[in-house]
């Protein structure tokens, strides 16, 4: 089975043609979510056109277009629910017309960490799973959840994928969503050069010295001893922790899957959090195995041919 599938982020947008669990052929184009999306249509039409044309493919081949969107989408009704400050035309676009206009293909839509979580299901680390969690540690922290093989979706689209948004500190910092205290307010790459700079130290951290304080930066530093880089790493392990174990008891998975760019120091942060769920999730059926994303960037576009299919509606 072949299909397209688009995965479109604050800042780009991956375009793909995928046949099965493999992608064919793959462009990446630049993407400006504060410019909206309807100024991107045409290009992501003429850029999917382009990988068919690469891969001597009619559009007729393929199953349709399956798009990942980082913002609330309504499945069912194949439209953008919602959106945190990028693309806030979105919700107003008629998606299906487009696809069907410019490519003459069947379209189908879901936010951006289920489609990861298909992909991982799919072709990746939860292969044979049925009961999965997937966050995603990143700029954002995404969520997701699978119950008995079947994606949680809400009847508003927003069940299960909002998991970088539960508060976990009452009286926390205010996140990009208007809440108090979220994961990705207290634990993500965005918030991250604000929690250095409050940090015991700071002014005398190697981590000052960076024109850029990411994870990558932050976990290096921490490893080399490095009084405030140690102490913002052990606050985000715990803070992820606690959401981990949150999302545990939410959502009873068998499997939790964690992805994201953070997940470069996947060494450090893996064995804390199994310890960690180990010692404060309660599962009295036994342990909630930790894994680490398989996929990395590809996931949410192996997710397209499931979401197509519809295996886990």
């Amino acid at each position: 089975m072949k299909a397209l599938a688009v995965d479109l982020g604050g800042t780009h947008a991956a375009c793909a043609l995928i046949e099965d669990r493999a992608i064919l052929h793959a462009k990446t184009l630049a993407a400006d979510g504060a410019g909206g999306l309807a100024p991107l249509l045409p290009r992501l039409a003429g850029a999917l056109r382009s990988l068919l044309h690469e891969a001597d493919t009619p559009a007729s081949a393929c199953a349709g277009l399956a798009f990942s969107f980082c913002g609330l989408a309504d499945h069912a009704g194949g439209r953008v629910a919602s959106t945190n400050a990028k693309y806030d035309d979105a919700p107003r676009l008629h998606l299906k017309a487009w696809c069907e206009t410019s490519l003459g293909l069947r379209f189908e839509i879901e936010n951006d960490a289920r489609m990861a979580l298909l992909g991982e299901w799919y072709a990746g680390a939860g292969q044979g799973m049925e009961d999965i969690v997937m966050i995603t540690l990143g700029t954002g922290v995404g969520g997701a959840a699978m119950i008995q093989r079947r994606l949680l979706r809400g009847k508003h689209a927003q069940a299960g994928c909002l998991g970088g948004h539960l508060p976990v500190l009452y009286n926390g910092r205010r996140c990009t969503c208007g809440a108090i205290g979220c994961v990705e307010a207290e634990a993500s790459g965005w918030s991250l050069p604000e929690l250095c700079r409050a940090a015991s130290g700071f002014a005398s951290s190697l981590l000052a010295r960076e024109k850029q304080i990411t994870f990558e930066r932050l976990f290096h530093h921490a490893s080399a001893g490095d009084a405030a880089a140690m102490e913002v790493r052990d606050r985000c392990l715990k803070i992820w922790g606690a959401a981990t174990v949150g999302l545990i008891h939410a959502y009873d998975p068998e499997m939790v899957i964690i992805g994201g760019g953070v997940m470069k120091s996947a060494a450090a942060i893996l064995p804390f959090l199994q310890d960690y769920v180990a010692r404060h999730a309660w599962t009295p059926w036994g342990k909630v195995s930790l894994q680490g994303a398989q996929l990395g960037n590809q996931a949410a576009l192996l997710g397209a041919i499931p979401l197509l299919q519809g295996q886990a509606d």
